[in-house]
Order: structure tokens, then sequence, then C-alpha cells
């Protein structure tokens, strides 16, 4: 359908319009973003107090908050293409990769650092 001529082309899939349909991924994107930090806040400062160079800790303790950056970046140039038509330039030629990266490395890094956060509360709290 993509090189049918404009008029012939589908809306939007949802029934939404192209500006809300950018708000949702805006706001999806954001809300993505503050989630680690909100929570897993006493685990990021718990990691982040110990601060040292040794390869290992940065391994452990940062390779959770990491991921979860990465996935946001992949997800990016998404949010940046909604609602652009598949000709634009602004239209990334491999958006479901971008999309399918993004996610799986988000959802890795969540559950990278909800261990990171059990192992920094100690044992025996919750």
């Amino acid at each position: 359908m993509q090189h049918a001529s404009p008029h012939l082309r589908p809306g939007p899939h949802d029934g939404i319009s192209r500006r809300t349909a950018r708000l949702l991924g805006w706001g999806g994107l954001f809300a993505a973003a503050a989630l680690p930090a909100i929570a897993w806040r006493r685990a990021i400062g718990a990691v982040a107090t110990d601060f040292e160079w040794d390869p290992g800790y940065l391994v452990m303790g940062w390779t959770g908050y990491v991921l979860i950056a990465a996935g946001l970046l992949f997800m990016l140039p998404v949010v940046i293409s909604i609602g652009l038509q598949p000709e634009s330039r602004l239209y990334p030629r491999s958006r479901n990769a971008y999309m399918g990266w993004g996610v799986s490395l988000y959802l890795l890094g969540c559950a990278v650092s909800t261990q990171v956060a059990q192992i920094a509360s100690g044992p025996g709290e919750a």
C-alpha cells in the first residue's frame, strides 16, 4: 500500500489522529525513562555511593541501567517517526527492528536491574 497515491493510502490504523499518536508515543517514552529512576532509586543510590573503577563492579552494578538506556535509544527513532510517511527522510528503514531491539534491551535491563535491587537491599529485606 505504500506505493499507492496519497489519497488512496489508509489513515491511522487505530483511528487516532497523528497528533494524539505522537503525544502517546512521547509520553510512553518519557514514562519508560522515568520508571527505572522511580522503581530502583534506592538500588541506584546504593550502587552509586560505592562507585569504583573495578570492572566487576561496573559490569554487575550498572549493566541493567545501561541496557535500559540502550533500549530507550533504540526506541527514539521509532517515536520520532510516528505519523510520518515511509517516504519521509526521517522515517527509519528498519523501524520494526529498532522497536524490537528497543523493547528487548529495555525488558532485559529491567530484569537485571530487579536482581541488582534485590542484591543491593541486602539479605532479609524485601
